[in-house]
């Protein structure tokens, strides 16, 4: 059995700030607060396809990290959400997480998908946080971050051919005749 093995540590994004912001029209004296929500960021996503057949592409990646949330604007606009960060890997891939030492999946059919980090939650804007009492509040939410995971992700393979025999009876050089 053939192992390819790599260690990559991923993050998803953090969610946008909220907007303090207070509405201003030439003929509204007191507008009031109109601040929006800050957009979610995006999620860490893995996807097992059968076009690749190695982790290889991943080998000098140290870290992956998803799209952060736009913050909110005047007006009660939401911030954009991240971009979701998807990573393909080749079908019969298991994903560990290294710091627990806990598998979170086992990838072993062509389309599975598993969110590994979820996005951290855009932060509430001005706007939400008007009440009867608190007519007026100068305050918004700041956005949640992100989760961050230590990922080991291997692949297992089971080998076609194996060459079985004593040493030095022409293993190798059968080999490399009928190879590049």
């Amino acid at each position: 059995m053939f192992v390819d093995e790599i260690e990559i540590a991923v993050s998803a994004g953090k969610g946008g700030n909220g907007c303090v912001h207070f509405r201003r029209e030439k003929y509204v004296p007191k507008g009031g607060p109109d601040g929006g929500d800050g957009g979610s960021g995006g999620d860490v996503i893995v996807k097992a396809i059968t076009n690749i057949h190695t982790l290889t592409d991943y080998r000098h990646i140290r870290s992956l990290s998803a799209e952060n949330g736009k913050p909110g604007d005047q007006c009660n606009r939401t911030g954009g959400q991240g971009q979701d960060l998807l990573i393909e890997v080749p079908v019969g891939t298991i994903i560990t997480d290294k710091d627990l030492n806990h598998q979170i999946a086992d990838l072993s059919r062509e389309g599975q998908t598993v969110i590994i980090a979820k996005g951290g939650r855009g932060g509430k804007g001005n706007a939400g946080f008007t009440s009867s009492i608190r007519q007026a509040p100068s305050f918004a939410e700041m956005g949640d971050l992100g989760e961050a995971r230590n990922l080991k992700l291997e692949l297992k393979l089971v080998a076609d051919v194996a060459l079985v025999g004593y040493p030095s009876v022409g293993k190798s050089t059968l080999i490399s005749v009928i190879s590049n």
